[in-house]
């Protein structure tokens, strides 16, 4: 039995045998490529499949059980078509909420991303931590619950930002994006109080790395900030083992999949190719209201 602190959940890995893995990572946007970037690189020897739920992006507007219902259905299409080993679920709104769901429909593990509370408060030296997600994460009991577990000692600042996720997204695909709307999105995170500044944050959506270099460049002082991602790809690497991890003399073997694809754009596409996945699908799916 083991304890998969980026999940959440105790769980049994499943052994996995087969000489060439399939990573499935998941998001409902763009956001999971900052996790993509790092299981690729722990995971050399793995062919990557990354999806995108666009027609259902942002999770967050959805309600629960209207959320759950629409992940099961999404990864029920893509484990038909893709086979994966092993799925990230590299989107903490639906970690927080769909795991157990998951787990209990499918037989290949999870790998979830929930806000790093537990390694903020280890890092905090002023004793205030700031959590930036998006407000369907920071309203989780879920959320409450590390906090309560691993911080109980530390002042903790829940921001639920209602528009970084969509400012990484509009980036990526090229747009401009000006200082001072990243700026009024982080500003609750920095905290003074009684002589101390909050010294940490947390990105807890994975869409924020996106922005990390504006983000370091609008703060009102410098802090550390924590993504979850190198973590997740290093769990990924356990669960998959050594085939996963040996580099391939051909390469691995990478496509993006869409729901919907009304957003990609031709810088996009260029994103995606730097980032490995010069293919690029359309699945469609398309969210029923």
């Amino acid at each position: 039995m083991q304890v998969d602190l980026l999940a959440g959940t105790t769980h049994r890995p499943a052994v996995l045998a087969r000489p060439v893995p399939t990573i499935l990572v998941f998001d409902s946007g763009l956001g999971g490529l900052t996790v993509l970037a790092c299981v690729t690189e722990a995971c050399r020897g793995a062919d990557i499949v990354y999806a995108a739920d666009d027609a259902g992006f942002p999770y967050g507007r959805l309600e629960e059980g209207a959320l759950v219902a629409r992940v099961l259905a999404v990864m029920e299409r893509l484990v038909a078509h893709h086979h994966p080993d092993l799925v990230v679920i590299a989107c903490n709104t639906a970690s927080t909420l769909v795991l157990p769901a998951l787990r209990a429909r499918f037989a290949i593990p999870f790998v979830g991303t929930v806000p790093a509370i537990k390694p903020a408060a280890a890092a905090t030296r002023s004793g205030l931590i700031s959590v930036l997600a998006t407000p369907g994460t920071v309203a989780r009991d879920y959320t409450r619950g590390l906090v309560s577990t691993y911080a109980g000692g530390c002042n903790v600042t829940l921001v639920g930002a209602t528009g970084l996720a969509a400012l990484a997204e509009a980036a990526l695909k090229g747009e401009r994006v000006e200082d001072d709307a990243i700026a009024a999105e982080i500003a609750p995170c920095f905290v003074e109080r009684g002589g101390r500044r909050t010294d940490v944050v947390t990105l807890s959506c994975t869409h924020y790395p996106l922005l990390l270099e504006p983000m370091r460049r609008v703060a009102p002082w410098p802090v550390e900030w924590i993504d979850p991602a190198p973590a997740i790809a290093r769990r990924v690497g356990q669960l998959l083992g050594a085939d996963a991890a040996a580099e391939r003399a051909g390469g691995h073997e990478a496509v993006a999949v869409f729901t919907a694809g009304a957003g990609i754009t031709g810088p996009l596409r260029i994103a995606l190719a730097g980032r490995g996945l010069a293919e690029v699908l359309i699945e469609p799916m398309p969210l029923v209201s």
